[in-house]
């Protein structure tokens, strides 16, 4: 097995059409990460799915025993492939990952998945800090239109905004085709 992981946060349900909280641009960013996830089997990498369930109900969605909680078919988890149950937007925050990804001697992780501006950011800004060699995807992410005191920012600004910040100064982040040929 290599010394990386691909760490795929939260692509479920909830995420896509139909689902209770739908992002931009999902379809696109799930097509992407199912190539990234089947480069990284191809690979021998680890391969960590990540799944969000709400604490609270008022949230409206990734509510535990739902089908919108449930990870989407594009990147279903393969047998022996390890999930991590998280209820904060950092993936490291009161799970075992560190632990995981320690325990198997991984260096380099390769992160993908939603929400670009929520768990991507903390999960890469972690990965990052905790001293992992961090590659994110950003064509395998997705987020949605954001509003902040009257101002309505596009979902591909927020997306911008936030790959450029973790490019900034926390990981690499290229494209899909880029890190499959690389």
């Amino acid at each position: 097995m290599s010394q990386r992981a691909l760490i795929i946060v939260d692509l479920q349900n909830d995420y896509f059409a139909g689902g209770a909280f739908p992002l931009d641009g999902i379809d696109a960013a799930a097509a992407n990460a199912a190539q990234v996830l089947a480069a990284s089997r191809r690979n021998g990498d680890m391969i960590i799915h990540i799944q969000h369930q709400t604490l609270s109900p008022e949230a409206g969605f990734f509510l535990p025993g739902t089908k919108g909680v449930e990870i989407n078919a594009a990147v279903r988890p393969a047998e022996g492939e390890t999930v991590v149950v998280k209820n904060y937007p950092n993936a490291f925050r009161a799970t075992a990952l560190k632990e995981i990804l320690d325990g198997a001697g991984i260096e380099e992780v390769v992160i993908v998945g939603a929400m670009s501006h929520m768990c991507i950011a903390a999960t890469g800004r972690a990965a990052a800090d905790f001293g992992y060699r961090t590659t994110v995807i950003h064509d395998a992410c997705a987020t949605r239109t954001l509003e902040f005191e009257g101002v309505v920012t596009p979902s591909a600004q927020v997306h911008a905004a936030n790959m450029a910040a973790l490019a900034f100064g926390y990981a690499e982040v290229i494209a899909t085709r880029d890190h499959i040929a690389g």
